[in-house]
């Protein structure tokens, strides 16, 4: 059984496994006591974050590379399309865009919101990282314009990838998306997976629910 290590970005991992019907345990990870406070998981990752999987005698970090790893091992699985199929380049795109373009952009915006002063959240590092998922997000609203996911007309892991980024920037960044992205985002979350991994991550589930009570 693979067990996923901490929510956060953990959420496409276990949504993921969710869609993939794979047995997973999650272990929560209390990074605000501190890593190195938590034995069996510093051993896991001793870089201190999340999430991480082991899987067997396989550990693995970074959202992203442990998606792709789980659908290589566990696959063929149509949330990964071939690399023949014309799917394929967007499908590529969009995955690791919803990470290295908007997430991480995010992330630290973010954090920058949680500065106590309003001069402090609007420091120039801030402005940088929001502009660069603003621009980001004209790839993702000019695919939705031709397609119903990111990949085409299927659903595939890229969406879990970008999801989780549109949750960060919507719930923690205060952001407003058009009708366009609103649409989607309505559709993806009616999934069953996506509504089952969120009652896995009840700490996620509840600061998106907070979030939305703002």
């Amino acid at each position: 059984m693979i067990t996923v290590f901490g929510e956060g970005r953990g959420l496409r991992v276990v949504w993921l496994l969710e869609e993939m019907a794979l047995a997973y345990r999650l272990r929560p990870v209390d990074l605000l006591a501190g890593a190195e406070e938590d034995a069996e998981f510093f051993a896991i990752n001793p870089a201190g974050f999340i999430p991480a999987i082991r899987d067997g005698d396989v550990t693995m970090v970074e959202s992203i590379a442990i998606m792709e790893y789980v659908m290589a091992r566990y696959g063929p699985t149509p949330l990964a399309p071939d690399p023949q199929d014309p799917a394929f380049p967007a499908y590529q795109q969009f995955l690791h865009l919803g990470e290295a373009g908007l997430a991480t952009a995010m992330f630290f915006y973010v954090n920058a919101r949680r500065l106590p002063t309003e001069a402090e959240q609007r420091n120039p590092t801030a402005a940088h990282t929001l502009a660069q998922f603003e621009s980001r997000m004209d790839l993702v609203t000019r695919q939705l314009e031709r397609t119903p996911y990111l990949a085409g007309e299927t659903f595939t892991a890229s969406d879990i990838s970008v999801t989780y980024a549109l949750n960060l920037a919507e719930r923690g960044g205060g952001v407003v998306f058009d009708k366009a992205v609103q649409t989607y985002l309505e559709r993806i979350r009616g999934r069953g997976a996506y509504g089952r991994a969120l009652d896995a991550c009840g700490a996620t589930k509840a600061w998106y629910a907070s979030a939305e009570d703002q």
